[in-house]
This record gives structure tokens, C-alpha cells and sequence, in this order.
């Protein structure tokens, strides 16, 4: 295997990082059975980023199974050099994040697990405000939501069918 190949593919590869970690408990007819839920983002550090939740009685194997669920929900990122194009809000049950472009050397103005979704997505410079729900699970799934709803410049302008002037972030 050439040396190119094997670098080109390391890069590609996917990284993870536990979100939050909880015991959970069911309860069953003998009493309450104790087991794990790990909440794990997956992203490649360039443009694509997902969420998974699994469940299992031993850690090890909850972050497993989240990593997988992560793995099927990954979605693609729309950017524009280090930023994303326009503001974007994201919605989960009470939990809202706000997402806007940043100027190049902002770095990631965010934080818990919004933060950790930006970095796996690969985005470095935007500001983002989580408002509502702290629970880390919902803004993971909001800030997913947020960064699916961005739209590329030139689909818009097919969409509308007049080229559009906007004053995007510029970026240096």
C-alpha cells in the first residue's frame, strides 16, 4: 500500500467523542435492571457530522451502538471556507440553537455538545447560542438540525432563478 493512499485514507476516517454518559434504569417484575445510555457524534472533520444514542448494560458496549447509530445519521455540511454561508436556527423539543457565520480566525464560539458537533463537522469559525433546554442529547440534535437546514448559494439561485447579492462573511 503506497504511502499517499494510506495518509489519504487515515484523514478520512471518522472521529468520535462521547457526549454525555448516564445510568439508566428499567424497571422489570424482579426489581430495576441497571444499564448505560451514551450519546456519541461522529463527524470526519471536513463536512460531514451525525448523532446516536445506544443503550446496553455495559458502557463499552453503549458507545458502540452509538457510534453505529451515529455512523447511519451522518448528513452532509454545507460551508463556505471555515464558516457556514447564513444564520440557521435548529429545533428539538425545547432545546434551540442559533448558528452564525463567523470571520475567519473567530475560531468556535460555542459550547457542551454544540460545540463538540461544530468541530466534528469541521466548521472553525461561527458563533452559536444555545437557548432553552440545557440537555445535552437535544442541542447535539439541534445543532444537527441547524447545520441540515444550510443552503448553498448557487441552489438557491436556481431555486429563485435570478442571481441573489448577498453579503456573506468575508473571509480573508
Amino acid at each position: 500500500m503506497s504511502e499517499e493512499f494510506r495518509r489519504s485514507r487515515e484523514e478520512k476516517e471518522d472521529k468520535e467523542k462521547v457526549i454525555q454518559i448516564r445510568r439508566v434504569t428499567k424497571v422489570v417484575k424482579g426489581g430495576k435492571r441497571m444499564g448505560f445510555r451514551a450519546a456519541v457524534v461522529v463527524g470526519d472533520g471536513i463536512a460531514k457530522v451525525g448523532i446516536g444514542v445506544g443503550k446496553a448494560a455495559e458502557v463499552s458496549a453503549a458507545i458502540r451502538k452509538g457510534v453505529e447509530a451515529a455512523k447511519k445519521r451522518q448528513i452532509d455540511v454545507t460551508k463556505r471556507g471555515s464558516t457556514i454561508p447564513h444564520e440557521s436556527w435548529g429545533r428539538l423539543g425545547a432545546s434551540k440553537v442559533l448558528l452564525k457565520p463567523a470571520p475567519k480566525g473567530t475560531g468556535v464560539i460555542a459550547g457542551g455538545a454544540v460545540r463538540t458537533v461544530l468541530e466534528l463537522a469541521g466548521i472553525s469559525d461561527v458563533v452559536a447560542k444555545s437557548i432553552g433546554s440545557p440537555s445535552a442529547i437535544n442541542t447535539a440534535r439541534a445543532t444537527v438540525q441547524a447545520l441540515s437546514n444550510l443552503k448553498k448559494q448557487d441552489d438557491e439561485e436556481a431555486l429563485r432563478g435570478k442571481k441573489l447579492d448577498i453579503k456573506f462573511v468575508q473571509l480573508a
